[in-house]
Protein backbone atom coordinates (compact mmCIF):
# COMPACT_ATOMS: atom_id res chain seq x y z
CA UNK A 1 0.00 0.00 0.00
CA UNK A 2 0.77 4.04 -0.33
CA UNK A 3 -0.63 6.02 1.67
CA UNK A 4 0.43 10.37 1.31
CA UNK A 5 1.37 11.87 4.35
CA UNK A 6 -1.06 14.28 5.47
CA UNK A 7 -3.33 11.95 7.74
CA UNK A 8 -3.09 11.21 11.14
CA UNK A 9 -2.01 7.48 12.72
CA UNK A 10 -5.58 6.92 13.86
CA UNK A 11 -7.07 7.93 10.28
CA UNK A 12 -4.70 5.79 8.57
CA UNK A 13 -5.64 2.97 10.08
CA UNK A 14 -9.45 3.55 9.55
CA UNK A 15 -8.85 3.65 5.72
CA UNK A 16 -6.72 0.73 5.87
CA UNK A 17 -9.58 -1.24 7.65
CA UNK A 18 -12.45 -0.01 5.22
CA UNK A 19 -10.15 -1.07 2.28
CA UNK A 20 -9.51 -4.39 3.52
CA UNK A 21 -13.32 -4.55 4.40
CA UNK A 22 -14.76 -3.54 0.68
CA UNK A 23 -12.04 -5.95 -0.85
CA UNK A 24 -13.26 -8.74 1.26
CA UNK A 25 -16.76 -7.98 0.54
CA UNK A 26 -16.51 -7.50 -2.92
CA UNK A 27 -13.32 -9.92 -4.08
CA UNK A 28 -13.70 -12.54 -2.22
CA UNK A 29 -12.36 -15.66 -3.96
CA UNK A 30 -10.43 -13.26 -6.97
CA UNK A 31 -7.01 -13.15 -8.05
CA UNK A 32 -6.32 -9.52 -6.15
CA UNK A 33 -8.04 -6.59 -5.69
CA UNK A 34 -7.04 -2.68 -5.74
CA UNK A 35 -8.49 0.15 -4.20
CA UNK A 36 -8.04 3.65 -4.69
CA UNK A 37 -8.93 6.03 -1.82
CA UNK A 38 -8.63 10.08 -1.20
CA UNK A 39 -5.45 9.03 0.66
CA UNK A 40 -4.03 6.19 0.09
CA UNK A 41 -3.67 2.79 -2.19
CA UNK A 42 -4.06 -0.42 -1.40
CA UNK A 43 -3.85 -3.65 -3.50
CA UNK A 44 -3.26 -7.32 -3.09
CA UNK A 45 -2.82 -10.32 -5.24
CA UNK A 46 -1.76 -14.25 -5.49
CA UNK A 47 1.33 -12.76 -7.62
CA UNK A 48 4.27 -10.70 -7.33
CA UNK A 49 3.26 -7.33 -8.36
CA UNK A 50 5.95 -5.09 -7.17
CA UNK A 51 9.74 -6.24 -7.82
CA UNK A 52 11.88 -4.59 -9.86
CA UNK A 53 14.63 -5.93 -12.52
CA UNK A 54 18.00 -5.91 -10.44
CA UNK A 55 19.67 -2.51 -11.50
CA UNK A 56 17.19 -1.23 -13.28
CA UNK A 57 15.07 1.54 -11.84
CA UNK A 58 11.49 0.86 -10.50
CA UNK A 59 8.45 1.14 -13.14
CA UNK A 60 5.96 3.48 -12.25
CA UNK A 61 3.14 1.84 -11.15
CA UNK A 62 0.23 1.85 -13.75
CA UNK A 63 -2.64 4.39 -13.23
CA UNK A 64 -5.08 3.07 -10.48
CA UNK A 65 -8.13 1.81 -11.82
CA UNK A 66 -10.81 3.33 -9.62
CA UNK A 67 -13.41 0.84 -7.90
CA UNK A 68 -16.66 2.90 -6.65
CA UNK A 69 -18.33 1.71 -3.73
CA UNK A 70 -21.50 3.36 -4.18
CA UNK A 71 -24.10 3.83 -1.25
CA UNK A 72 -27.36 5.56 -0.96
CA UNK A 73 -27.14 7.28 2.84
CA UNK A 74 -29.64 9.98 4.83
CA UNK A 75 -28.30 12.88 5.35
CA UNK A 76 -29.37 15.48 7.98
CA UNK A 77 -32.55 16.55 5.83
CA UNK A 78 -33.12 13.01 5.49
CA UNK A 79 -32.62 13.48 1.55
CA UNK A 80 -30.99 10.74 -0.57
CA UNK A 81 -27.27 11.73 -1.30
CA UNK A 82 -24.18 9.34 -2.64
CA UNK A 83 -21.28 8.91 -0.57
CA UNK A 84 -18.06 7.07 -2.99
CA UNK A 85 -14.48 7.36 -3.50
CA UNK A 86 -13.00 9.83 -5.67
CA UNK A 87 -9.70 9.60 -6.15
CA UNK A 88 -9.49 9.69 -9.61
CA UNK A 89 -9.96 13.04 -10.31
CA UNK A 90 -7.66 13.77 -7.54
CA UNK A 91 -4.92 16.46 -7.91
CA UNK A 92 -2.20 17.55 -6.51
CA UNK A 93 -1.58 21.19 -6.11
CA UNK A 94 2.07 21.13 -7.60
CA UNK A 95 0.37 20.15 -10.81
CA UNK A 96 -0.86 22.57 -11.58
CA UNK A 97 -0.92 26.52 -11.54
CA UNK A 98 -3.35 29.76 -10.50
CA UNK A 99 -3.27 32.99 -13.09
CA UNK A 100 -5.85 35.49 -13.23
CA UNK A 101 -9.17 35.99 -10.75
CA UNK A 102 -11.76 35.37 -13.29
CA UNK A 103 -14.51 36.35 -10.25
CA UNK A 104 -16.38 34.81 -7.56
CA UNK A 105 -18.81 31.52 -7.63
CA UNK A 106 -20.65 29.93 -4.98
CA UNK A 107 -18.35 29.68 -1.49
CA UNK A 108 -15.56 31.04 -3.43
CA UNK A 109 -13.24 32.75 -6.32
CA UNK A 110 -12.91 31.51 -9.15
CA UNK A 111 -9.09 31.63 -11.04
CA UNK A 112 -8.22 30.97 -14.51
CA UNK A 113 -5.23 28.19 -14.03
CA UNK A 114 -3.46 25.95 -16.35
CA UNK A 115 -2.53 21.92 -15.67
CA UNK A 116 1.35 20.98 -16.44
CA UNK A 117 -0.03 19.68 -19.85
CA UNK A 118 -0.85 23.32 -20.90
CA UNK A 119 -4.65 23.02 -20.78
CA UNK A 120 -6.46 25.59 -19.44
CA UNK A 121 -8.92 25.60 -16.28
CA UNK A 122 -10.70 27.25 -13.87
CA UNK A 123 -10.45 26.93 -10.28
CA UNK A 124 -12.44 27.63 -7.60
CA UNK A 125 -10.83 27.93 -4.34
CA UNK A 126 -13.09 28.10 -1.69
CA UNK A 127 -13.44 30.00 1.30
CA UNK A 128 -10.73 28.80 4.14
CA UNK A 129 -13.30 28.07 7.07
CA UNK A 130 -16.52 28.59 5.88
CA UNK A 131 -18.99 25.54 7.00
CA UNK A 132 -21.14 26.28 3.71
CA UNK A 133 -17.95 26.12 1.68
CA UNK A 134 -16.94 22.96 2.97
CA UNK A 135 -20.45 20.69 2.74
CA UNK A 136 -20.67 23.00 -0.85
CA UNK A 137 -17.11 21.17 -1.85
CA UNK A 138 -18.28 18.12 -0.99
CA UNK A 139 -21.47 17.94 -2.85
CA UNK A 140 -19.52 19.45 -5.88
CA UNK A 141 -17.14 16.70 -6.45
CA UNK A 142 -19.58 13.66 -5.33
CA UNK A 143 -22.34 14.81 -7.82
CA UNK A 144 -20.50 16.41 -10.77
CA UNK A 145 -17.90 13.83 -10.54
CA UNK A 146 -20.82 11.69 -12.37
CA UNK A 147 -21.88 14.08 -14.33
CA UNK A 148 -21.04 13.95 -18.26
CA UNK A 149 -23.64 16.00 -21.06
CA UNK A 150 -22.75 18.82 -23.46
CA UNK A 151 -24.70 21.48 -21.15
CA UNK A 152 -23.40 20.71 -18.12
CA UNK A 153 -19.92 21.78 -16.85
CA UNK A 154 -17.25 19.37 -16.57
CA UNK A 155 -15.58 18.88 -13.31
CA UNK A 156 -11.95 17.64 -14.07
CA UNK A 157 -10.72 17.31 -10.62
CA UNK A 158 -10.28 18.80 -7.48
CA UNK A 159 -7.21 18.97 -4.76
CA UNK A 160 -7.71 18.75 -0.65
CA UNK A 161 -4.48 20.20 1.17
CA UNK A 162 -4.40 20.93 4.38
CA UNK A 163 -7.32 23.95 4.61
CA UNK A 164 -7.16 24.74 0.52
CA UNK A 165 -10.24 22.71 -1.17
CA UNK A 166 -9.56 23.44 -4.89
CA UNK A 167 -12.43 22.61 -7.57
CA UNK A 168 -10.88 22.31 -10.55
CA UNK A 169 -13.30 22.66 -13.86
CA UNK A 170 -13.13 22.91 -17.49
CA UNK A 171 -11.99 26.28 -18.61
CA UNK A 172 -15.19 28.11 -20.62
CA UNK A 173 -14.12 31.28 -21.80
CA UNK A 174 -17.14 33.36 -22.00
CA UNK A 175 -17.59 33.72 -18.62
CA UNK A 176 -21.38 33.20 -17.30
CA UNK A 177 -24.79 34.90 -18.77
CA UNK A 178 -24.81 37.35 -16.07
CA UNK A 179 -22.32 39.34 -17.54
CA UNK A 180 -24.37 39.16 -20.69
CA UNK A 181 -27.66 40.10 -19.91
CA UNK A 182 -27.71 42.53 -17.18
CA UNK A 183 -24.66 44.67 -18.55
CA UNK A 184 -25.93 47.54 -20.77
CA UNK A 185 -22.79 47.02 -23.58
CA UNK A 186 -22.74 42.97 -23.05
CA UNK A 187 -26.17 42.44 -23.70
CA UNK A 188 -26.47 43.68 -27.09
CA UNK A 189 -23.84 41.11 -28.38
CA UNK A 190 -26.50 38.06 -27.53
CA UNK A 191 -28.63 38.32 -30.90
CA UNK A 192 -31.98 36.09 -31.26
CA UNK A 193 -30.01 32.65 -32.51
CA UNK A 194 -27.43 33.04 -29.26
CA UNK A 195 -30.44 33.94 -26.85
CA UNK A 196 -32.22 30.56 -28.14
CA UNK A 197 -29.92 28.50 -28.39
CA UNK A 198 -28.75 29.43 -24.46
CA UNK A 199 -32.68 29.16 -23.42
CA UNK A 200 -32.46 25.58 -25.32
CA UNK A 201 -29.38 24.19 -23.84
CA UNK A 202 -29.97 24.64 -20.26
CA UNK A 203 -33.22 23.57 -20.62
CA UNK A 204 -31.18 20.63 -21.63
CA UNK A 205 -28.75 20.30 -19.09
CA UNK A 206 -31.79 20.64 -16.43
CA UNK A 207 -33.90 18.10 -17.95
CA UNK A 208 -30.42 15.25 -17.68
CA UNK A 209 -30.13 16.01 -14.34
CA UNK A 210 -33.81 15.36 -13.84
CA UNK A 211 -34.30 12.61 -15.49
CA UNK A 212 -31.70 11.68 -17.95
CA UNK A 213 -28.40 10.29 -15.88
CA UNK A 214 -28.43 7.65 -13.49
CA UNK A 215 -28.85 10.27 -10.51
CA UNK A 216 -32.18 12.24 -9.94
CA UNK A 217 -30.75 15.50 -8.80
CA UNK A 218 -32.44 18.76 -8.32
CA UNK A 219 -30.09 21.99 -8.66
CA UNK A 220 -31.97 24.10 -6.19
CA UNK A 221 -29.81 27.23 -7.48
CA UNK A 222 -30.45 27.97 -11.11
CA UNK A 223 -29.72 31.29 -12.36
CA UNK A 224 -27.68 33.56 -14.58
CA UNK A 225 -24.70 33.41 -12.75
CA UNK A 226 -24.60 29.49 -12.86
CA UNK A 227 -24.94 29.10 -16.61
CA UNK A 228 -21.55 29.48 -17.90
CA UNK A 229 -20.77 30.18 -21.91
CA UNK A 230 -18.23 28.21 -23.92
CA UNK A 231 -16.52 29.91 -27.11
CA UNK A 232 -19.20 28.56 -29.28
CA UNK A 233 -21.93 30.57 -26.53
CA UNK A 234 -23.15 27.07 -25.81
CA UNK A 235 -24.65 26.98 -21.98
CA UNK A 236 -23.42 25.00 -19.38
CA UNK A 237 -24.95 24.58 -15.78
CA UNK A 238 -22.68 24.79 -13.35
CA UNK A 239 -22.16 24.68 -9.31
CA UNK A 240 -23.59 21.97 -8.16
CA UNK A 241 -22.91 22.69 -4.37
CA UNK A 242 -26.23 23.46 -3.13
CA UNK A 243 -28.36 20.23 -5.42
CA UNK A 244 -29.98 17.68 -3.57
CA UNK A 245 -30.10 13.88 -4.91
CA UNK A 246 -33.43 12.16 -4.76
CA UNK A 247 -34.18 8.78 -4.73
CA UNK A 248 -35.13 6.94 -8.31
CA UNK A 249 -38.59 6.90 -7.03
CA UNK A 250 -38.39 9.71 -4.87
CA UNK A 251 -40.32 13.39 -6.38
CA UNK A 252 -39.85 15.42 -3.60
CA UNK A 253 -37.16 16.15 -0.86
CA UNK A 254 -37.77 18.64 2.62
CA UNK A 255 -35.25 20.67 4.45
CA UNK A 256 -35.23 22.70 7.08
CA UNK A 257 -32.26 24.31 5.65
CA UNK A 258 -34.05 27.20 2.62
CA UNK A 259 -30.72 27.94 0.43
CA UNK A 260 -30.40 29.35 -3.03
CA UNK A 261 -30.92 33.06 -4.51
CA UNK A 262 -34.23 34.94 -3.91
CA UNK A 263 -35.81 35.59 -6.90
CA UNK A 264 -35.26 32.62 -8.29
CA UNK A 265 -36.63 30.28 -5.57
CA UNK A 266 -40.22 29.10 -5.89
CA UNK A 267 -42.61 29.64 -3.40
CA UNK A 268 -43.14 26.02 -1.76
CA UNK A 269 -39.54 26.00 -1.06
CA UNK A 270 -39.09 29.35 0.56
CA UNK A 271 -42.41 28.63 2.15
CA UNK A 272 -42.30 24.96 3.70
CA UNK A 273 -38.54 23.46 2.20
CA UNK A 274 -40.00 21.96 -0.56
CA UNK A 275 -38.04 21.04 -3.57
CA UNK A 276 -38.69 19.03 -6.51
CA UNK A 277 -38.25 19.11 -10.34
CA UNK A 278 -40.81 21.75 -10.59
CA UNK A 279 -39.16 23.90 -8.16
CA UNK A 280 -35.74 23.56 -10.77
CA UNK A 281 -38.30 24.68 -13.69
CA UNK A 282 -39.57 27.86 -11.48
CA UNK A 283 -35.82 28.69 -11.05
CA UNK A 284 -35.84 28.05 -15.47
CA UNK A 285 -39.24 30.29 -16.12
CA UNK A 286 -37.66 33.52 -14.27
CA UNK A 287 -34.25 32.78 -16.23
CA UNK A 288 -35.78 32.77 -19.57
CA UNK A 289 -38.01 35.70 -18.63
CA UNK A 290 -34.20 37.54 -18.16
CA UNK A 291 -32.77 36.51 -20.89
CA UNK A 292 -36.11 37.64 -23.20
CA UNK A 293 -36.13 41.22 -21.16
CA UNK A 294 -32.60 41.80 -19.78
CA UNK A 295 -33.33 42.48 -17.03
CA UNK A 296 -32.94 41.25 -13.19
CA UNK A 297 -35.52 39.60 -11.98
CA UNK A 298 -35.51 41.95 -8.31
CA UNK A 299 -36.27 45.36 -10.48
CA UNK A 300 -37.96 46.07 -13.59
CA UNK A 301 -37.53 49.64 -14.39
CA UNK A 302 -40.98 51.23 -15.56
CA UNK A 303 -42.31 54.39 -16.43
CA UNK A 304 -44.36 54.20 -12.80
CA UNK A 305 -42.95 52.25 -9.83
CA UNK A 306 -40.53 49.95 -10.43
CA UNK A 307 -41.65 46.26 -10.16
CA UNK A 308 -40.32 43.14 -9.98
CA UNK A 309 -40.08 41.18 -13.45
CA UNK A 310 -42.89 39.03 -12.99
CA UNK A 311 -44.82 41.25 -11.74
CA UNK A 312 -43.90 43.34 -14.69
CA UNK A 313 -44.26 40.42 -16.96
CA UNK A 314 -48.04 39.08 -15.50
CA UNK A 315 -49.27 42.27 -16.01
CA UNK A 316 -48.04 42.73 -19.80
CA UNK A 317 -49.54 39.43 -20.77
CA UNK A 318 -53.22 40.09 -19.23
CA UNK A 319 -53.68 43.18 -21.05
CA UNK A 320 -52.08 41.66 -24.07
CA UNK A 321 -48.47 43.82 -24.02
CA UNK A 322 -46.68 40.99 -23.50
CA UNK A 323 -44.44 42.04 -26.46
CA UNK A 324 -43.17 44.92 -23.83
CA UNK A 325 -41.23 42.40 -22.04
CA UNK A 326 -38.62 41.52 -25.27
CA UNK A 327 -35.55 43.69 -25.38
CA UNK A 328 -35.88 46.03 -27.37
CA UNK A 329 -32.47 45.69 -28.84
CA UNK A 330 -33.39 42.40 -30.46
CA UNK A 331 -34.47 43.74 -33.63
CA UNK A 332 -34.16 40.27 -35.88
CA UNK A 333 -35.30 36.69 -35.54
CA UNK A 334 -38.56 34.99 -35.20
CA UNK A 335 -41.37 37.12 -33.27
CA UNK A 336 -43.44 33.85 -32.45
CA UNK A 337 -40.72 32.47 -30.78
CA UNK A 338 -39.85 35.22 -28.82
CA UNK A 339 -43.24 35.39 -28.01
CA UNK A 340 -43.25 31.45 -27.14
CA UNK A 341 -40.41 32.13 -24.90
CA UNK A 342 -42.10 34.15 -22.91
CA UNK A 343 -45.29 32.08 -22.68
CA UNK A 344 -43.23 28.96 -21.33
CA UNK A 345 -41.97 31.27 -19.33
CA UNK A 346 -45.13 32.28 -17.17
CA UNK A 347 -45.53 28.41 -17.40
CA UNK A 348 -42.84 28.08 -15.87
CA UNK A 349 -43.19 30.01 -12.54
CA UNK A 350 -47.12 29.17 -12.11
CA UNK A 351 -47.74 29.71 -8.28
CA UNK A 352 -50.11 26.29 -8.31
CA UNK A 353 -46.85 23.56 -8.40
CA UNK A 354 -49.01 21.34 -10.28
CA UNK A 355 -49.38 23.68 -13.23
CA UNK A 356 -46.13 24.30 -14.06
CA UNK A 357 -44.73 22.14 -16.81
CA UNK A 358 -41.60 19.07 -16.19
CA UNK A 359 -38.40 20.33 -17.84
CA UNK A 360 -39.29 17.31 -20.44
CA UNK A 361 -42.44 19.39 -21.00
CA UNK A 362 -40.46 22.07 -21.38
CA UNK A 363 -37.90 21.26 -23.75
CA UNK A 364 -40.59 19.51 -26.01
CA UNK A 365 -42.26 23.12 -26.02
CA UNK A 366 -39.29 24.90 -27.01
CA UNK A 367 -38.34 22.60 -29.87
CA UNK A 368 -41.71 21.33 -30.90
CA UNK A 369 -43.00 23.91 -33.09
CA UNK A 370 -46.51 22.44 -33.72
CA UNK A 371 -47.34 22.37 -29.63
CA UNK A 372 -50.33 23.57 -28.12
CA UNK A 373 -49.55 25.85 -24.91
CA UNK A 374 -51.81 26.14 -22.42
CA UNK A 375 -52.49 29.37 -20.98
CA UNK A 376 -50.62 30.51 -17.57
CA UNK A 377 -51.83 31.46 -14.68
CA UNK A 378 -50.50 33.86 -12.01
CA UNK A 379 -46.90 33.63 -11.24
CA UNK A 380 -45.83 33.30 -7.49
CA UNK A 381 -45.05 36.54 -6.05
CA UNK A 382 -47.34 38.78 -7.86
CA UNK A 383 -47.62 42.22 -6.35
CA UNK A 384 -50.90 43.70 -7.11
CA UNK A 385 -50.60 47.61 -7.71
CA UNK A 386 -54.21 48.84 -7.14
CA UNK A 387 -55.07 48.23 -10.76
CA UNK A 388 -57.51 46.11 -11.76
CA UNK A 389 -55.64 43.17 -12.86
CA UNK A 390 -58.21 40.63 -10.89
CA UNK A 391 -60.89 41.71 -13.97
CA UNK A 392 -57.87 41.71 -16.60
CA UNK A 393 -57.08 38.25 -15.16
CA UNK A 394 -60.22 36.58 -15.64
CA UNK A 395 -60.90 38.02 -19.57
CA UNK A 396 -57.63 37.02 -20.33
CA UNK A 397 -58.17 33.43 -19.42
CA UNK A 398 -60.56 32.71 -22.21
CA UNK A 399 -58.06 33.51 -24.47
CA UNK A 400 -54.38 32.96 -25.57
CA UNK A 401 -53.78 36.86 -26.01
CA UNK A 402 -54.17 36.52 -29.88
CA UNK A 403 -50.48 34.48 -30.01
CA UNK A 404 -52.32 31.77 -32.11
CA UNK A 405 -51.27 29.49 -29.11
CA UNK A 406 -54.44 27.42 -28.69
CA UNK A 407 -55.44 25.18 -25.29
CA UNK A 408 -55.21 21.81 -25.28
CA UNK A 409 -54.90 19.76 -22.18
CA UNK A 410 -55.52 16.50 -23.62
CA UNK A 411 -52.44 16.47 -24.74
CA UNK A 412 -50.21 18.24 -22.34
CA UNK A 413 -51.25 15.94 -19.42
CA UNK A 414 -50.60 13.41 -21.71
CA UNK A 415 -46.79 14.53 -22.21
CA UNK A 416 -46.80 15.64 -18.66
CA UNK A 417 -47.88 12.50 -16.26
CA UNK A 418 -47.77 14.19 -12.46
Amino acid sequence: MRCTPDISESDCGSCLRQSVVFCESHYHGKAGCLTVRPSCIYRWDSRPFYVASPGAPSPSPPPPQLTYKEMITKDDDNVESLQFDFSTIRVAKNNFSIDNKLGRGGFGVVYRGRLLDGQEVAVKRLDIGSAQGETEFKNEVLLMAKLQHRNLVRLLGFCLEGNEKLLIYEFVPNSSLDNFIYDPTQHLLLDWEMRYKIIKGTARGTLYIHEDSRFRIIHRDLKASNVLLDIDMTPKVSDFGMAKLLAIDQTQGDTSRIAGTFGYMAPEYIKHGHFSAKSDVFSFGVLVLEIMSCQKNSSFPTKEEPEDLLTYAWRNWIEGKAANLIDPNLSAGSNRDMMRCIHIGLLCVQENVANRPTMALAVHMLTGGTLSLPTPSKPAFFMHSGTTTDNLESSALDQSNNFQFSLNEASITELSPQ
